[in-house]
């Protein structure tokens, strides 16, 4: 049967780039490998993307087949086996992905998640790996994420066991079960041929020693949870919502790798007085009918003490008086928000007879003729 174009069989155009390429390629050897797809035809796709690749991905090559088609590769023209290391069902453990684009991406661990492990990924068990981070919440007063403050926690954090200097026993050994390997490998037969794979050594859990003697106050894990206080510095200006990062506080790496980081997270109680908006405060200020009509001078509590404000003569409920400088300070900057004072004029719901003769006697003079009122009094005219 006449082969298919190869650029039909990765589903790219004659002008494709390299990275188009190699892009097709990775989605259709995941999508067509033997092992993950179960279909009849599917081993005979994957030779075909296999060979594709291994032609268009090689400048020389691709020129070649541009030139002459197929002809050019035929009984070994174009030098040697066009599925490269792959030929065949066998030798599917190990893939090596290093030619073929696969750069970030492990076709062992694929296999091994579909599959329940045994298929030759990248050994990363003895690597150095960072320890896990930890997410902290904390909750603070307004005025500490106004102001800043600085405050302890106590977290139970894993860190190297001391009596074994995090190796999990003593006298150390290569492990008489992997050979000081870390795996164990097994010949499989299935539908495809035999083929090895690899398994974590349960003995030694992969790092190919052992020891004499356990450790008894880690169990031999290298590892013991401890409570540790940490002093965390509250920044001026946080909100609730606000994280930072403590780094190498958090649990213990592996193989000596660094340790994780702490992340607080701060959740902020809400004032009685005062309410936040952005790097801005807002406070509501009761005022009588008469501070509002003569004007006045008032002591206005602040967060870090109190101001003598100056109510303007004729202020009108809702009158709003900014106080610069004194909100919240914006988060690791000089810069500072402002206070913004809401007048709330109260109207007496209760009145003594000197207080109503007060009133009744306002009634009768030229307030009226206030410009808000003459508009109302002209419209009645018409």
């Amino acid at each position: 049967m006449a082969k298919r174009d190869y650029y039909d069989v990765l589903g790219v155009n004659k002008s494709a780039s390299d990275a188009e390429i190699k892009s097709a390629f990775r989605k259709l050897a995941k999508k067509y490998h033997p092992d993950l797809n179960k279909e009849a035809d599917a081993a005979e796709k994957f030779k075909e993307v296999q060979e594709a690749y291994d032609v268009l991905s090689d400048e020389s090559k691709r020129k070649t087949y541009d030139q002459f088609g197929h002809a050019a590769f035929d009984q070994g023209a174009a030098g040697g086996n066009p599925y490269g290391n792959y030929g065949g069902y066998g030798g599917f453990s190990g893939f090596d992905t290093s030619g073929f684009g696969f750069d970030d991406i492990d076709l062992g661990d694929i296999l091994n998640a579909a599959f329940g492990g045994g298929f030759g990924g990248r050994k990363k068990s003895n690597k150095p790996q960072k320890g896990e981070d930890v997410l902290y919440r904390m909750k603070i007063s307004f005025k500490d994420a106004v102001f800043g403050s600085k405050k302890d926690i106590t977290l139970d954090l894993t860190e190297e066991c001391e009596t074994c200097d995090g190796k999990g026993g003593f006298k150390e050994k290569t492990c008489h079960v992997c050979n000081g390997t870390g795996k164990i490998s097994r010949q499989q037969n299935s539908l495809f041929g035999s083929f090895m794979t690899q398994t974590t050594c349960s003995d030694c859990r992969g790092t190919g020693k052992t020891f004499e003697r356990t450790c008894t106050d880690c169990k031999g894990t290298g590892y013991v949870t401890a409570r540790k206080t940490i002093t965390v510095t509250v920044p001026a200006g946080v909100d609730t919502g606000t994280q930072i990062r403590i780094k190498g506080k958090g649990e213990a790496g592996v193989n000596g790798g660094p340790n994780g980081d702490i992340f607080v997270e701060f959740i902020v109680a809400e004032d009685e007085l005062f309410e936040r908006e952005g790097n801005d405060l807002y406070l509501t200020l009761p005022i009588t009918v008469t501070d509002a009509v003569l004007g006045a001078e008032k002591d206005v509590p602040i967060l870090d003490g109190k101001i003598k404000l100056t109510i303007p003569t004729g202020s009108q409920n809702g009158d709003k008086l900014r106080i610069k400088g004194k909100g919240v300070p914006f988060l690791n900057s000089s810069k500072v928000g402002d206070l913004y004072i809401i007048l709330n004029v109260i109207i007496p719901t209760k009145i003594d007879r000197k207080q109503r003769k007060i009133f009744e006697d306002l009634r009768d003079t030229e307030l009226e003729n206030n410009d808000i009122f003459k508009k109302f009094k002209k419209y009645f005219r018409k």
